[in-house]
């Protein structure tokens, strides 16, 4: 499918068809994500795959959306809060590759790079999510692009999740994403107009 054609295709996806998902599908999803950009390539995400009746069972305690544990497989998004501490070797491996060739970052000291920005619990919290969200992204994309339906969902126990997945301190959920065959074809969301969004050409 064209990714124009997949973006506008995509939606919330909220009652699934119980067949179930071929592996080498949910493999392409975990691949897509891994090939999503990150900043300075940090690589954060992480992902723990939900597949058994028991443990979607045990799930659905865990969100007040029966839907989520209907799907045949569901995609626990995660990040990494330890993965700031590898930022001098990512920029390390970026500058082997290449990636600051002909810029200002070129000739620059990794471990200063690694140290150029302290930030503080909350922001770089929002750090490590945002760019998170850059990879689920990617996943919602390719599911279309398979025939596969998806949703993002934050509405959830952030720690009874991480008990039931048995998930270490260094470990945040920041989306859970139900996957299936759609058993509904919703509408196109209603979208504001592009001169809504487009402040000004300067």
């Amino acid at each position: 499918m064209e990714l124009l054609e997949a973006m506008k295709a995509r939606r919330s996806i909220r009652k699934f068809k119980s067949d179930p998902i071929p592996e080498s599908q949910i493999t392409q999803l975990i691949e897509s994500a891994r090939l999503a950009p990150s900043g300075s390539n940090l690589q954060p995400t992480r992902f723990v795959v939900i597949k058994s009746e028991t443990a979607r069972a045990q799930l659905s305690e865990a969100t007040p959306l029966p839907f989520v544990s209907q799907a045949p497989v569901i995609i626990a998004c995660c990040i990494d809060t330890e993965s700031l501490s590898g930022i001098g070797t990512r920029a390390r491996e970026l500058m082997e590759a290449g990636a600051f060739k002909d810029t200002p970052l070129e000739k620059m000291d990794t471990e200063s790079y690694a140290k150029r920005r302290p930030m503080d619990q909350a922001t770089a919290e929002a750090y490590l999510r945002l760019n998170a969200a850059i990879a689920i992204d990617h996943i919602t994309l390719r599911a279309v692009d398979l025939g596969l339906g998806t949703c993002w969902v934050m509405m959830f126990d952030q720690e009874k999740v991480k008990q039931i997945l048995g998930l270490g301190e260094n470990y945040n959920v920041v989306a859970l994403l139900p996957v299936g065959y759609p058993d509904q074809d919703p509408n196109a969301r209603p979208r504001i107009e592009l001169s809504q969004i487009l402040l000004k050409e300067v």
